[in-house]
Order: C-alpha cells, then structure tokens, then sequence
C-alpha cells in the first residue's frame, strides 16, 4: 500500500529551494517600509499606503534575471495596476452596486483572457484585477487620477532600485549585465552537463534543464532596449556568446538521442566556455573531442565556431522572433484564453457581489472596505499560479498564520512607527516567501494588514480570515461548473502550440535534405535506398495528429513565415536554430500546464488525461528531428533510418489520436475526457 500523498497534495506540500536571493531582499526592505514612511511623514498616509501596495506587488514580480527583463516584468504588471486603480476608483464613486458588479465581472473576462498569452500578461492581468477591487473597496479621499499616479510611483520605485542597486558579482564585471552574463555561463554549464549525462538515465532530465537555461538566457538578452540593435562591444559579445551555444546545444542534444557515452574531455570544452563568460576573458585553448561520429564532429565543429565568436564578439543573432498582434489575439480568443476569461470572470465577479453585499448589510461592522474578498480571489483563481485545490490550501493556511501573526504583533507594536517597521520587514521577507504560496501569504497578509492600520483602518485580523475562507469556497465551487466547449483548454492550446512549433522545425530539416530552404508546402522525403532527394506534394502534417485547435497556434510557426531578419538565405541553419528554440521552449510551456493540470483535485484532472503521451512523443520527434539536423550537416542527406524514426513517431502520434492510447477519443481531438 503505497503512503505516497495525492497529486494535488504534493503539490501544496512543495517548496522551491535555493540560496537567499539577498539583493532582492535588500530591495524589498527599501520599498514599501521607505514609501509608507515618506506617506505619514507628509501628512498623505493613504498615498503612502497605495504607493506602498503596489511597490509590495513589483516585489512578487521582482524575480531572478537580468535588468532589462525586469524592465518588462515589472513595468508592464505595474501599467496594469495603474489603469486598473483609477477605472475602480472612478467606478466605486460614480455606479451602484449592481453595475460595478457587471463592470468588474467585464474586466475579469478580459484579464484572464490576456493572461493566457505568458506569465508577463498574466502579472499584468493580476494586478489589473487586483487594483481594480481595491480602488473600488478601499474608499480613500484622493481621485482616481491621483491614487494611479502613486500607484505606479510606488511601482516605478521598487524598479529604480532594481536598476539601481547592485546585485552579488555584479561589480566584478560590466555592471549593466548583472543577469545577463550568468545566463549566458549557464547555457554552456548546461551543455557539459548533457555530455555528462549521455547514455545514462540523467540525459533527459539534462535535455529539460539545457531548454531551461536556454530559454531563461534567451529572455535575458532581449528585454526592451531603447536602440534596435545591441549598442556596446561587451553587448555584442554577449550576443555572439549566446548565439554560439546553439550549436553546442544541438550537437549535445544529438549524442543524448544517441545514448552512446561520450568521452570526459568533450565535456570540458563547453565548461572552459562557461567560465569564459563569467570572466570576460577569452576561452585558451580548448581540448578537441574525438571525431568519431556525426554528433561529435558537429561537436567538434561548434567548439571551433565557439572559440572564434568568442575571440572576435561581433555580436550574434538571437534565434528570436517577435509575436505579432494577431498572435497574441489568437492566444486571448483561444480556446485556453476563453476557458482562462470565463472562470476568472465568474469568480471575480461572484466574490464582487458578495463582498458588496456583505458590506451593504453591515456584516464589516464599522469597516469601509470590501476589498479583500475579491482581491482574494484574484490569486486564488489563476491557474498558471498553482493547481487550485493547492492554492486554496496554501491561501488559508497562510492567511490564518499571517492574521494570528499581525494580530500578535499589533498589541505590542506602536504606532505608526512599529507598524512602518513591520511593513519593510515584510518587505524584505517576500523575496524568500514567494518559495511557497502559503509563506507567500502569510508574509503579504501581515504586510496588507499593517499598511490599513496605517492609514486608519481599525485591526480586522478575524474578518479577513473569515473573508479569505469565503473566497476559497467560491473559487472551489466556480472551478467545478461545467463549463461551455472542452474542459482543458489551457493544456490543448499548449500542445496544439507545440505541435505547430514541432512541425515547422520539421518540415524545415526535411526541406534542407534538398539543398535549399524553399517557401513553398513540398516536403521532401528520401528514398529508401538512398540517393536524391524527390520533392513530393505532400508535407508530413502534425496538425492530424495533434488538437484541431487553429486560435490556439502561435502566430509565425507556419514555415512560409519562418524567416529572421539579417539571415542569409543561403545558410539554413540559423532558421533551423531558431526553430528548434521555439519547438523546445514551446514543449517546455506544455509539459508546464500539463503537470499543473495533472495536479488538481480528481474531477479537474480527468480533463488532462492522455496530454502527457502526447507531449512526451512530440519531445522525442523534436529530439529525433535534432537529431537528423546533425546527421544532414555532416552527410548532405538523410537516410532510410532517419525517415523510418520520424514514420514511427508520426504514426505514434496518429495512433494516441486516433483513441488507441488512454483515453480514447477520435483521432481529430485531443485525448481529454469530455
């Protein structure tokens, strides 16, 4: 008898691990406590408290990376918070109660909706509905237009320190590139360690962290800038070191499909590489690996490419494109933006009409506010948050602790001085607390509840704690109606996105096996004796094999379209590259959604079943196609093996669509129970 707890247990049990984040820390302490401050000092507390809130809410967002990614982490959310503070304001002063209710309910249609598009839109989303319920429920003497403009003061104030300030390590070098050079190193610590793993049952989970690494390097580096292209000679080096991983990285990726062990000094080469970058210096002389095979020449070759970009650092293409507007439209109205909308929507709004009803009839007693029913709500009905059932347990639990906390703190604590001093300690305990979703919790309770102290509110420790278990039983009880169309949206739009990204770096390996990248739908198959390549009519489609889900495909994945700006028509492999990018990054955001799917509550789960075979198949086709890219480079062709893997993965694929695989459905849909 197996003691192991649920899914959605574990999950709730869980916590990140790894070194205190200690300059962050020092930000948290030097934002809302120094706002607050500055607030009673200048005889405006409620502009304190609002400047205050949001400087705590860039801090959630304030994660590990490079300055210019913060820029757009932080910034964009903070844009959001801003709007949705004046539109609550002027709203929760102007309108009843019933078509404040109507309004809010409209504006969690569509932040949920646009939270669907990536973990920057979703911080947006948040902070939009957060804001929007609390400029609403927290009536304060300011006007709306004056509450936004602290709002994004205190926003803009955690981000200049986070410009500002230096980060461990970061004084050694260029002190622009504080996150930057780190993701670079990494995706090289990240090759060797593939190496390392070859043969062995490690190689997998080392494939997953070098697309980690990649991905978060890739991120790093292009953050908004204010000129187009990298305007410094240690920028450009950057970008040619980042650019030369790429190789490295499809030659690993081709001996871990391989499984054949490589030798020791194959691993010390992309090592000397990593400690380059975090140097600054150049690389010496790098030990050759043996030639033996495909994969180790591609090796071979990428380590001598590698040297010379490091030594000439004229800059690099990212392997980067821009979504376009009608992409990012196609992820709002998608079948995962519409399901993301309509729950967010139901439950905003039925928190909205409970709290307003709770505070029309007296039941706050003496308190003004009904903010935090609804704001509650807010971060419990985020799916990319947490599996629900894990969050609604994490959010009492660690509103409970934080409440009984706050409560303690507030019999002995003067005022406002102590309660100043609470808040900047809270502060700088979130970077720490955003570990876990209840320490999370408890931590910003302790911190809201000691900014309304502040600004006049009477202590209201049991009324939240009441309000918080309100809300988890809404959020529970919407997260369990039956809902228009297919369950599972969020996880279908993944995979249909992945299986987009799949076939174009496919469909684009097989057009190189005749020479030449070519526009057009023919794809090229080889012969079964070898020889030249014909072109047939026919393309090898995934989309059969994958949820017939178009809105959801991520806008620029058609091959027709894949082409980057700068790139030589005659070179194929940097659109290879940047494909292969998009493929992995894209099944890493599936595998995501899919264990985030796979850990809720039984009668949610159901509608995820089967999505991990799928994912797990489209991997190794994406390996497979890796490793076919790194035999046509060094052969000029592929052989009747190579087309046989893929053959027997797309059939695969077919088969688990067709109802063959758990679950049973025809072949045109995913497999999720209805």
């Amino acid at each position: 008898m197996s003691l192991a707890p649920p899914p959605w247990l574990a999950h709730a049990l869980r916590a990140q691990r790894g070194p205190i984040p200690w300059s962050a820390v020092v930000r948290g302490a030097l934002s809302a406590g120094p706002l607050l401050c500055a607030g009673v000092l200048a005889d405006r507390t409620s502009l304190g408290v609002v400047a205050a809130i949001a400087a705590m809410l860039a801090g959630i967002n304030d994660r590990p990376g490079s300055r210019r990614a913060s820029v757009k982490r932080i910034g964009m959310p903070a844009l959001a918070g801003a709007a949705g503070m004046a539109l609550g304001t002027y709203a929760g002063d102007h309108i009843g109660a019933v078509a404040l209710t109507a309004l809010l309910t409209l504006v969690g249609l569509v932040a949920g909706g646009v939270s669907a598009v990536g973990p920057v839109a979703s911080g947006a989303g948040t902070q939009l509905l957060v804001t929007s319920a609390i400029g609403a429920g927290m009536p304060l003497p300011e006007e709306g237009w004056l509450r936004a403009l602290a709002y994004l003061g205190g926003a803009c104030w955690l981000l200049g320190l986070r410009l500002a300030l230096p980060t461990p390590g970061a004084l050694a070098g260029d002190f622009r590139f504080d996150g930057e050079r780190e993701a670079v190193a990494a995706v090289y610590d990240a090759v060797a360690e593939l190496l390392d793993a070859v043969g062995t049952e490690r190689a997998g989970d080392r494939r997953v962290a070098l697309t980690a690494a990649l991905d978060h390097a890739q991120d790093a580096l292009t953050g908004p800038r204010l000129r187009r292209y990298a305007s410094s000679s240690a920028e450009r080096r950057l970008h040619a070191q980042y650019a030369a991983a790429l190789p490295l990285a499809e030659a690993a990726t081709a001996l871990a499909w391989a499984g054949q062990a490589v030798p020791e000094r194959a691993c010390a080469g992309p090592r000397r590489l990593a400690v380059a970058v975090r140097e600054n210096t150049h690389t010496g002389p790098l030990p050759a690996p043996t030639r033996s095979a495909p994969a180790l020449r591609a090796l071979d070759d990428a380590l001598l490419r590698a040297a010379e970009a490091f030594d000439r650092g004229r800059g690099g293409d990212l392997h980067t494109r821009r979504r376009t507007a009608r992409g990012v439209l196609r992820s709002v109205l998608g079948a995962g933006g519409r399901e993301y909308g309509l729950r967010v929507a139901l439950c905003f709004g039925a928190s909205v009409a409970v709290a307003q009803a709770l505070h029309h009839s007296r039941w706050y007693g003496e308190h003004a506010h009904w903010y935090w029913l609804p704001a509650t709500t807010v971060f419990l009905v985020k799916p990319d948050l947490g599996p629900l059932a894990s969050r609604v347990l994490c959010r009492a639990a660690g509103t409970v602790l934080g409440a009984l906390v706050f409560a303690g703190f507030a019999l002995v604590l003067p005022r406002p001085e102590g309660l100043v001093a609470l808040v900047a300690v809270s502060g700088a305990l979130i970077p720490v607390a955003t570990r876990h979703f209840a320490a999370q919790t408890a931590v910003v309770t302790v911190l809201v509840l000691a900014l309304v102290m502040v600004g006049g509110e009477p202590q209201a420790s049991a009324g939240r704690i009441t309000e918080t278990l309100l809300a988890c039983a809404i959020v529970l009880i919407v997260g369990h109606l039956p809902m228009p169309g297919q369950r599972g949206g969020g996880v279908r739009a993944r995979l249909a996105a992945a299986g987009g990204a799949a076939e174009a770096y496919l469909a684009h390996v097989l057009r190189e096996a005749e020479g030449a990248v070519v526009r057009g739908v023919e794809c090229p198959v080889p012969p079964q004796g070898g020889g030249r390549v014909p072109r047939r009519t026919e393309r090898p489609v995934l989309r059969s094999s994958l949820p017939s889900a178009p809105d959801a495909r991520i806008e620029g994945t058609a091959v027709r379209d894949a082409r980057i700006e700068g790139t030589a028509d005659d070179d194929p492999r940097p659109l290879r590259w940047t494909l292969r990018r998009e493929a992995y990054r894209a099944l890493a955001e599936a595998r995501t959604a899919i264990a985030l799917a796979a850990a809720e509550l039984p009668a949610l789960a159901r509608h995820s079943e089967g999505a991990e075979e799928i994912a797990a198949v489209l991997e190794r086709l994406v390996d497979t196609t890796t490793a076919c890219a790194v035999h046509l480079d060094d052969s000029g062709r592929l052989t009747a093996g190579d087309l046989d893997r893929i053959t027997e993965l797309l059939d695969e694929l077919g088969r688990l669509d067709e109802g063959h695989g758990l679950v049973g459905l025809r072949r045109s849909e995913l497999p999720l129970a209805g």
